[in-house]
């Protein structure tokens, strides 16, 4: 399982005419079944998905892809997780 943070930088104003193109690049990762979760960092900040069903060499890949990583409008982080202990609602993570 991967955290993907996604960072603004100094060029997160031309973060507005990208979105559509970012926007696209997480449906794609929804429709894969590879991101479980996205959402904005507070306040402000950038954003955050949780990833899961690949290896780390693939979710470098489709980091890559982003439009907003590409462009420089966001510095991401990758931070995988070995899940050890999770509730019961999220049990299917331990896999």
């Amino acid at each position: 399982m991967f955290i993907i943070f996604l960072r603004f930088s100094e060029h997160r104003a031309k973060a507005a005419e990208l979105m559509a193109a970012h926007n696209a690049w997480l449906s794609r990762g929804f429709d894969a079944g590879l991101f479980l979760l996205a959402g904005s960092l507070q306040p402000n900040a950038g954003g955050a998905i949780l990833a899961q069903g690949t290896d780390r060499v693939m979710i470098e890949a489709l980091v890559a892809e982003d439009p907003f990583v590409g462009e420089g409008v966001v510095t991401a982080e990758i931070h995988e997780i070995s899940p050890g202990r999770v509730d019961a609602r999220l049990a299917f993570l331990k896999g």
